[in-house]
């Protein structure tokens, strides 16, 4: 080998140190993100890894794509033959397939402009953002503005979709009980100090759920204060003996209320003859669902349950329909899907709080919680493994609020993404 040959990886790692020092000082003054020397070929390689750095997690976008576009597909499975049902004879076999599109596609335009908001500003706003969802959660209780179905007042009318106030609470007390843990950091060893004002506000939002009712959703807001508090680092004893509190409280709800009770003990005996036509009825056809499914299932648009056997199967039992029709694998690609996402969303925020953005660092791991622990819910509720309770699936059973709120959600997270790929980048934000 020739002394030039030798010399030739020498000079180009030479050239690549040159060429990556006059980019790192390019990005310290501000003045650019790139070398000046770069062929037409270097250049848009240069501009890829730069959109792909200061961009978001792309691989996060398309698995909450995948979602969508899946829920949309089983709700309109669930629902094709509920116009066949007196009840529901004025509607078309399109309506909730059509309604679910016009909701992902609201939801879209907002998560666009969520998207645009910094942190900082999210910061700002989040005690505001709080103090109006009280406000509306007050509201949805007058019975001139409230609409009612089935005996809760969870729905505001708008015309062209019903708001529930209830799913804009959990983002609120994400935001909230973020900022508060950044504003009360210095006094996080002192329980009346650091917790009970979070308290007062986590009973006031429970107390609104409850009089609708919604306790599903109090159960959730409940966990995503809980998470956020242990992530920012209250003290551990503080911590148990908040939880130890809030399953007291959660128990005496059960066992202070008949029809609760009576759905704990369906759930232990769905089967038997005092629960199977009452209180099990769901519970009961939904692992009717999952035993005809097997491993792949009777194929799509194939169920029985949808047929008018399983209440509420487009909503808080769509995992049923998806175990019936694409079985076991279909069950088990979803959940590994669901575990993805958490798992990403969490990492997200572990970076921004590496990066000294706690608030952000706070609100994704917040966001996450929400959607991880709705989700099991959901999960464990259609397989018999939780009481019923009702839940819906993020981002694919039907429900424009939830989808909404949803997609908000992830907004912030890719922009909290966004932001770390800046900062990593000695950018500004």
């Amino acid at each position: 080998m020739s002394a030039i040959t030798r010399l030739n990886p020498l000079r180009w790692v030479a050239g690549w140190l040159g060429h990556a020092r006059q980019a790192t000082e390019a990005a310290r003054s501000g003045v650019g993100e790139l070398p000046v020397r770069l062929s037409s070929r270097d250049y848009a390689r240069g501009q890829t890894a730069v959109v792909r750095d200061m961009g978001f997690d792309q691989s996060l976008f398309w698995v909450v794509v995948a979602l969508l576009c899946w829920g949309l597909i089983m709700v309109y499975s669930a629902t094709v033959a509920m116009p066949d049902n007196p009840r529901f004879r004025s509607l078309s076999h399109e309506h909730f397939l059509l309604r679910q599109a016009i909701a992902i596609g609201i939801g879209a335009v907002a998560a666009l402009l969520a998207f645009q908001v910094p942190m900082s500003r999210w910061e700002k706003w989040s005690p505001w953002l709080f103090f109006a969802t009280l406000m509306l959660l007050v509201l949805v209780l007058l019975p001139f503005i409230g609409r009612e179905v089935n005996g809760a007042r969870r729905w505001i009318p708008l015309g062209f979709m019903n708001f529930q106030p209830s799913e804009l609470a959990k983002v609120a007390m994400v935001m909230y009980a973020a900022g508060y843990m950044v504003r009360r950091m210095e006094v996080k060893e002192r329980f009346f100090r650091a917790v009970l004002p979070m308290g007062v506000a986590l009973g006031l939002t429970g107390g609104l759920l409850l009089m609708q009712p919604d306790m599903g959703a109090f159960i959730v807001i409940a966990v995503i204060a809980m998470g956020i508090l242990f992530l920012g680092g209250v003290n551990a004893k503080m911590f148990f003996l908040i939880a130890t509190l809030l399953v007291g409280v959660f128990a005496a709800l059960i066992m202070s209320s008949p029809w609760r009770r009576d759905r704990v003990f369906a759930y232990l005996d769905p089967f038997s003859e005092e629960h199977a036509l009452g209180r099990g009825y769901q519970l009961t056809h939904s692992l009717i669902a999952f035993g005809r499914g097997e491993w792949f299932g009777v194929g799509l648009g194939g169920s029985v349950e949808k047929l008018h056997w399983l209440p509420e199967a487009h909503t808080d039992f769509l995992l049923a329909v998806i175990g019936e029709e694409l079985g076991l694998v279909g069950v088990l690609i979803l959940i590994g899907l669901f575990m993805w996402m958490i798992r990403r969303i969490m990492q997200i925020g572990r970076q921004a709080i590496a990066l000294e953005k706690v608030f952000a660092g706070l609100v994704a791991q917040g966001i996450g919680l929400w959607i991880g622990f709705q989700a099991f819910i959901h999960i464990g509720v259609n397989l018999g493994a939780l009481p019923t309770k009702g839940l819906t699936l993020p981002f694919m059973s039907f429900g424009g609020s939830a989808i909404l709120m949803n997609l908000i959600a992830i907004a912030v997270v890719l922009r909290i993404d966004h932001e770390n790929r800046k900062l990593r980048h000695g950018g500004r934000v």
